[in-house]
């Protein structure tokens, strides 16, 4: 008797136990239904199907329409769950990548470009993709440290440090996804308004030897002359730019042409230290998930609206 009143009452069960009847009333209010699930997931997998029909076709037909609304997706989504679940943490730093990123989005759209703005803007975007990875990396080995039992040997919850390994991969794929995404707007901008660059034609400048296309400033510098020393890199058409500014018109701007003639960048030639190979997939991880964190959310809820539509539960 008193076995019977331990089981009822949830105040006195372990976690295991409540576990364990909440999953047996779980099947007791779901039995019968196979059909409406089997419904379900039709209606699920159908809508993948089309949407992502739609998602690609809309890419090929006009691309820089479905990344600007990708990108407003990507910013606006995460926002609106932050708020609905009290995710404080995070609202604070999406705050400061909003706030510091609009300032330099700011800057890199104004007429005429000051010749210090495109050296500030990839050395922003680059710190924002050099802390993405870092974070994502430590994330991805908190998990396994967790999965693994190694957090036993440090007496850390596997609650506390699976935890802290989800956030922190969370953060570094979200920042490092909108931290591309705003670098190639950009980069956009930039190389336009300097004028050795349209994306959609000829650019409006001829190209001078001495001059990096990407910056707009003499790539030689005399001893008496204001301007940028630094190392140089020529391309494949062999168009020479700053060393610095080709990396991040190819790696942080998501750029695979020459910023002038649109010619194919090698980039595996241009990362000659195998360990900077890894920014390369790194980067083209980043691509494939803004998929997931910009469309899935909404995506799940046209899946729920018709689902509620057909009186399925």
């Amino acid at each position: 008797m008193a076995g019977l009143q331990h089981q009822d009452d949830p105040l006195k069960m372990s976690h295991g136990e409540t576990w364990k009847m909440q999953h047996e009333r779980l099947h007791v209010k779901h039995r019968g239904h196979e059909a409406m699930h089997a419904e379900m997931v039709l209606i699920l997998i159908a809508t993948l199907v089309v949407a992502q029909i739609i998602l690609v076709q809309w890419k090929q037909r006009h691309c820089r329409s479905y990344n600007r609304v990708t990108l407003l997706q990507m910013w606006v989504v995460p926002l609106y769950f932050t708020i609905k679940l009290y995710w404080w943490r995070f609202l604070s730093t999406w705050g400061m990548f909003s706030i510091i990123t609009s300032y330099v989005i700011f800057r890199a759209t104004r007429k005429p470009l000051s010749c210090r703005t495109p050296r500030m803007v990839y050395k922003w975007f680059l710190l924002i993709y050099k802390l993405s990875y870092a974070v994502g990396v430590i994330g991805y080995l908190a998990i396994m440290f967790t999965m693994f039992g190694f957090n036993m040997f440090f007496r850390i919850k596997a609650e506390d440090s699976m935890d802290v390994g989800v956030i922190m991969l969370f953060y570094g794929l979200y920042y490092g996804v909108m931290g591309r995404d705003f670098a190639e707007i950009c980069s956009d901008y930039m190389a336009s308004t300097i004028g050795y660059y349209n994306m959609g034609g000829m650019p409006s400048k001829n190209l001078s030897n001495d001059v990096c296309a990407v910056c707009g400033q003499k790539i030689f510098v005399d001893v008496d002359e204001e301007g940028i020393i630094e190392d140089t890199y020529q391309l494949s058409c062999n168009h020479i730019f700053h060393e610095f500014c080709i990396r991040g018109w190819c790696i942080v701007g998501k750029k695979q042409t020459c910023p002038y003639c649109n010619e194919k960048v090698d980039l595996k030639r241009m990362m000659n230290n195998p360990w900077e190979r890894t920014h390369v997939l790194y980067g083209q991880l980043l691509d494939w998930l803004r998929y997931l964190v910009a469309w899935q959310p909404i995506i799940i809820g046209v899946v729920h609206g018709i689902n509620f539509s057909l009186g399925l539960e």
